[in-house]
């Protein structure tokens, strides 16, 4: 039987040394091919010594079985991480070395694969000719491709493509961060091919080139380096790995069965005439018929046209009013916020956050990275103006200052999209302001927050109100706390 999983790295056109590697072996037993793609960063020699550190620890913490898959490759991918952050702590030449990595393994007895990831290497599944990524890129550009905000050929060419914001190495300990190593498990069907691979080939060749060299008739190490040559021919910037895994059992095929049409045949055929001369009279009925149909509907069709118009107008002069009124109330709104903030002196880290918020090169991800995990105190609001935002917290706390009574963040009505993704948020009378729906959570914490998420509804401050107030995602009826306009 020909052997089904190849790995192969390549330096690439334009660099000296390839920080990659890879592993492309059976393990536990023999019962797994485990299949892992790594992708070092940190320098010319850095990123080779994590990377190499991290391949080690995940073969070692590998050898022994298990029966529960997904903790032993999240503890593998711990034990690279603590190895890579030791080394950084006792060599001050390769202190700002990590690594991102794609493991997988794979049970073709049973048509099952595991996964773990961190980082933008990625996993993909071929399956019935067609290609799908598995994984998600954990980056600035990844996050926006994964949204559907950019198109894979927009992020291909964006400048910030390589900016990640979650790596092995950053952070002492990742194992106790939920959802820090991505992991899943899936079908693994007869004929399906996973394709592990490093940031090198997706970078330089598009979905469509990789599927038409995985559907090709080549054997698996030639399909390996194929992919290796299709990302030099188009440029080779960078370190270039790829690792195929395919579950070569035979496709399990349907048996067709035939229509049964022999039994029936004889009463089709004795039906036919009388189906002709029934279909004769069903037109001549038609026929005779059709012209008061028709005249009937245009009748109609002329009476509903005024009143078609008359909809559309009114439809237009709700719309031009909703603008209008939501135009005069963006202002007030603003002013709110704005009156309940007292001007102080926010901390280093406070002032740092806010920063990274407002910075318009940052966009719309934003990365919480405070060493030792200590919490961030707030002092005063964090106001979130920007449409989009992603901020990762990466287990941090934000906690409130004992002389501050706002609310720790503020989203603007200018707001479409923020995700709060791993973020703690302690001790305050509200937790998030917020005046629409944009607010998304991941694994968010609320801690003594009398209220977690208020939701601020403006109205004018003359006239008088009729109506009723339906449940929100963020509120129920019986704490809804109403804002009125200020003057």
């Amino acid at each position: 039987m020909a052997k089904n999983f190849f790995g192969i790295t390549d330096t690439g056109m334009l660099r000296d040394n390839n920080e990659d590697t890879f592993i492309a072996e059976t393990v536990l037993d023999n019962q797994f091919i485990l299949a892992c793609v790594i992708d070092g960063v940190g320098g010319y020699s850095g990123g080779e010594v994590a990377a190499r550190l991290a391949h080690d620890a995940i073969l070692n913490h590998l050898r022994t079985p298990s029966t529960d898959i997904i903790r032993t490759m999240k503890e593998a991918v711990a034990a690279a991480n603590d190895s890579i952050y030791k080394e950084k702590q006792q060599s001050k030449q390769n202190d700002q070395m990590a690594c991102v990595l794609t493991l997988a393994l794979a049970d073709v007895a049973n048509n099952k694969f595991y996964y773990a990831h961190v980082g933008d290497t990625r996993l993909y599944l071929l399956r019935d000719s067609s290609l799908v990524k598995v994984t998600r890129d954990h980056s600035f550009v990844g996050f926006l491709e994964d949204s559907g905000r950019l198109s894979e050929d927009a992020a291909m060419k964006h400048p910030k493509r390589n900016e990640i914001n979650k790596a092995l190495g950053f952070d002492t300990q990742i194992n106790g961060q939920a959802d820090y190593i991505e992991t899943g498990d899936s079908p693994f069907l007869p004929g399906d091919v996973l394709l592990l691979c490093s940031d090198g080939l997706t970078d330089m060749i598009s979905n469509s080139t990789m599927t038409a060299i995985l559907n090709s008739d080549k054997s698996l190490s030639a399909q390996g380096k194929a992919l290796i040559q299709a990302a030099n021919d188009a440029g080779g910037k960078d370190n270039i790995t790829a690792v195929l895994v395919h579950n070569n059992k035979p496709p399990l095929k349907q048996r067709a069965t035939k229509p049964i049409v022999a039994a029936l045949k004889k009463k089709s055929d004795n039906e036919d005439q009388e189906d002709h001369e029934y279909n004769d009279e069903l037109l001549k009925a038609e026929a005779k018929t059709k012209p008061i149909i028709i005249e009937k509907v245009n009748r109609r069709s002329s009476r509903a046209v005024p009143i078609l118009l008359f909809l559309c107008l009114l439809f237009l002069g709700a719309f031009l009013w909703m603008l209008y009124k939501d135009f005069f109330q963006a202002k007030p709104q603003k002013d709110y916020v704005q009156m309940n903030m007292i001007d102080r002196k926010r901390n280093e880290q406070e002032q740092k956050l806010l920063d990274s918020i407002n910075n318009p090169a940052s966009n719309e991800v934003f990365v919480i990275n405070v060493a030792g995990g200590k919490p961030v105190v707030i002092s005063d609001t964090l106001t979130i103006e920007k449409d989009s935002l992603h901020i990762i917290g990466n287990g941090v706390t934000l906690v409130r200052d004992s002389a501050y009574k706002g609310p720790a963040l503020a989203l603007s009505s200018n707001c479409k999209y923020v995700l709060l993704d791993s973020l703690t948020i302690e001790n305050f009378d509200v937790g998030v302001l917020v005046r629409n729906k944009a607010l998304q959570f991941k694994n968010v914490q609320f801690k003594n927050c009398r209220v977690p998420v208020q939701y601020q509804v403006m109205f004018a401050d003359s006239g008088r109100i009729n109506g009723r107030f339906a449940d929100t995602i963020f509120y129920n009826i019986d704490t809804l706390t109403l804002t009125a306009n200020p003057r």
